[in-house]
């Protein structure tokens, strides 16, 4: 399959502006989406090729995108809701948690909620502690909601054009440190990733590390300097938080038999965490270490760039949790 590489920013706009064109049912809607081609510029020239009826700029108001948004799913519409970060998310978690999340099931089958929430995340570049979280664990503790976090172009492009073309509500989250970042694409317009199935960014046989978002770049880099002194490590990018790839981090663990799990997050009630307790409940006896998490510190995040670095992973903190489970 041929491929282009463009950067995550223009891989989520060509698979947006593809769905729009295949199903005339999708339709973006948010904050600055249109008139000003999104904060993002995932939305750029979209209001001028679609028209207003399927590029709505709405009031600044994330209780009423939420809540409008799931009414438009529920009456059979396919709405792609924009939040401006994922920190304003918050805001419409009633509509996200509340109604997206368990409508399907509260109504016995007879409404599905056909729901894309895109929200940018991700901590650092000074954006201060009220803006400067990744939150995903909490939205994936809930059932009925999918949650998928892509940490490269090709992957974003896949995996948006699954959640939109699925009939359940997804929350999809794009790491604003990646936007800019490019990687091959594929050609194909019908590409997806399917929903729920993580992958093998790297093989190795000594260390696990688990991760996902902008995680994989931190430890594709620490795999890469690793390799230089003799240790292999395989790299799971687990893609999607909900549903959880399991069986793809317990057939690695298995053979490397130790493992890192790495996090934008905050560290506790984490996905590491999550993580960590699922191997050592179902992989106990190939445990040869124990688990090891790097994730941001546990404080709201400074402004001051060396104290923000500091706070967060990176690869020398990767390398150095895989030589520990080394020994």
């Amino acid at each position: 399959m041929s491929s282009k590489n463009i950067s995550m920013r223009d891989a989520l706009h060509r698979a947006l502006w593809e769905e729009m064109e295949r199903d005339e049912r999708v339709f973006v809607m948010g904050e600055e989406v249109g008139k000003w081609n999104g904060t993002h510029k995932v939305t750029r020239d979209m209001l001028d090729h679609f028209g207003p009826r399927r590029v709505k700029d709405t009031p600044i108001s994330e209780m009423a995108i939420g809540g409008a948004a799931v009414g438009a799913a529920m009456y059979g519409l396919r709405p792609v809701a924009e939040m401006m970060t994922i920190n304003f998310a918050f805001l419409a978690i009633d509509a996200i948690i509340n109604h997206a999340a368990k409508v399907h099931y509260m109504f016995n089958g007879q409404f599905t909620v056909p729901l894309v929430i895109r929200a940018a995340t991700g901590w650092g570049m000074q954006a201060t502690a009220t803006h400067s979280h990744m939150p995903e664990p909490i939205f994936a503790h809930f059932p009925g909601l999918y949650v998928g976090c892509p940490s490269n172009a090709g992957d974003a492009y896949g995996m948006l054009k699954a959640a939109i073309r699925d009939d359940n509500p997804v929350l999809f989250t794009e790491t604003i440190a990646l936007y800019p970042k490019p990687g091959p694409v594929p050609d194909d317009p019908d590409y997806i990733v399917p929903i729920g199935k993580a992958d093998i960014k790297r093989p190795g046989k000594d260390v696990t590390i688990v991760s996902f978002a902008r995680g994989v770049e931190w430890s594709l880099k620490a795999a890469d300097a690793l390799a230089k002194e003799g240790i292999e490590c395989e790299v799971v990018d687990l893609r999607w938080l909900r549903p959880l790839d399991t069986a793809t981090v317990f057939e690695s663990f298995r053979k490397t038999n130790r493992c890192v799990i790495v996090e934008e997050c905050l560290p506790h009630y984490s996905l590491g965490s999550e993580i960590a307790a699922q191997i050592q409940e179902n992989c106990f006896d190939y445990m040869d270490a124990p688990i090891k998490r790097v994730s941001a510190m546990d404080v709201p995040l400074p402004f001051a760039k060396d104290i923000e670095l500091a706070a967060l992973p990176d690869e020398h903190k990767v390398i150095a949790a895989v030589k520990e489970v080394l020994g």
